[in-house]
């Protein structure tokens, strides 16, 4: 089980709000991840977001070119529709007023 000190390193601060983002895994992946907050009396969600805070960087640094990767690691992260022209599923939609 977490203790609540465990619990809040990985929550956000009120001002920010959590995204959800829907992804595909193998099922044999999605078991593990089962047994981990079965065991642990974690929610799988918990070990995902530890997976991607534990991962991203060494994926920034394979995937972002220098100068991209350079804001990052300075704390400017640019917005995403910065480096695409179209629209992706994560896109907030936009409603005509």
């Amino acid at each position: 089980m977490f203790n609540s000190a465990e619990r809040r390193l990985v929550r956000p601060r009120k001002a920010e709000k959590l995204k959800v983002v829907a992804v595909r895994i193998d099922p044999g992946i999605e078991r593990r991840l089962r047994l981990l907050a079965e065991t642990s009396g974690g929610k799988p969600s918990f070990f995902l977001q530890q997976l991607i805070e534990g991962g991203i960087s060494a994926l920034e640094e394979v995937w972002l070119p220098a100068d991209q990767l350079a804001q990052v690691r300075a704390g400017e992260v640019p917005g995403p529709a910065a480096f695409r022209a179209a629209p992706d599923l994560f896109d907030e939609p936009e409603f005509d007023r």
